[in-house]
């Protein structure tokens, strides 16, 4: 039937393909929560103060909730997801065009997601996101980012891997293989251009399903590569990051400040020079097995963090 993503409340309901809107159903209540399966023996639950939107796309399921503790959150099969040229493959909910925006260096962003529902509720829904989609530095794109990268004879100063997460039968695992960031990715960016990517869980017993193949197989790529991580409260655990180039990362603090001053319009409510160099320093644990991993991922060697896209369930 799917992976059990539930909303709890008087009666339970699943959340699965055939499912009403839960709140037609249910009826706004206060006891109404959202229920993530994390792993087979672990999940998670919050309470709602509403569904925004629930529905299939051809490519996934989604849902805009309306979170009492995190506000809105989008969740895609699941799972929730929230220079002078960029471009952003995935990102459809807008709130990674929404910070490259900030930078004032930046003359351009594109952003390309495959899924138009998902990109057209969250224009209606993500108020917080409504200037970046009506900014005119933004190009908006449905699309395949593979095929995009590879229509485009332009290159960009940083690429951004916005995407949602390797699922198996999900639309995104072949945008994390050696060939897609070798073959693809690689040629359209600027001679000392920055790739960057979110890069699954990265907490102490969840690294290794997808973080650290990832980092190996970035490292197979680029020259330089950097990995990093951030606890999110809203998934329930560290987070990983990968950001690449073939030109040195030099990562200090107090330049990364003055950067930030320079360069960023408004106030930054969690980055600083400091709190970004101590996202590299990774626990002993992690550290050793991104040292070790020898994975490389591949479209035939794959590795998935738990959950099935819809394709996996047709």
């Amino acid at each position: 039937m799917g992976e059990a993503v539930k909303f709890l409340g008087f009666p339970t309901i699943e959340f699965f393909k055939t499912t009403e809107l839960i709140m037609e159903q249910n009826g706004i209540q206060d006891d109404s929560w959202f229920e993530e399966e994390i792993d087979v023996d672990l999940k998670w639950s919050f309470a709602l103060n509403r569904v925004l939107h629930k529905g299939t796309s051809e490519y996934q399921d989604i849902a805009l909730l309306d979170t009492k503790r995190f506000g809105k959150v989008l969740v895609i099969d699941g799972k929730m997801q929230s220079a002078e040229t960029v471009f952003i493959m995935g990102g459809g909910e807008g709130s990674a065009a929404r910070e490259a925006l900030r930078h004032r260096s930046i003359n351009k962003v594109v952003m390309c997601d495959i899924d138009k529902e998902v990109v057209d509720f969250c224009r209606k829904h993500l108020t917080a996101n409504h200037e970046a989609f009506r900014n005119t530095k933004l190009n908006l794109v449905i699309n395949d980012a593979k095929a995009e990268l590879e229509r485009r004879e332009e290159k960009f100063d940083i690429i951004v891997g916005d995407l949602a997460d390797p699922v198996e039968g999900g639309p995104c695992y072949q945008l994390y293989t050696k060939s897609f960031y070798q073959n693809i990715l690689k040629p359209k960016l600027n001679a000392k251009g920055v790739f960057v990517t979110q890069a699954g869980p990265a907490g102490v017993f969840s690294h290794k399903e997808v973080f650290s193949s990832i980092y190996n197989t970035i490292k197979q790529v680029f020259k330089y590569a950097r990995a990093y991580t951030a606890h999110v409260p809203s998934f329930a655990d560290t987070w990983g990051w990968v950001i690449a180039s073939d030109e040195p990362l030099g990562i200090d603090a107090k330049k990364m400040d003055k950067k930030i001053a320079d360069r960023i319009s408004g106030e930054l409510l969690y980055l600083n020079g400091a709190s970004f160099v101590s996202s590299t320093i990774l626990n002993k644990t992690v550290a050793k097995t991104l040292k070790n991993e020898s994975h490389v991922y591949t479209e035939d060697n794959a590795r998935f963090i738990h959950g099935q896209g819809v394709a996996y369930r047709i």
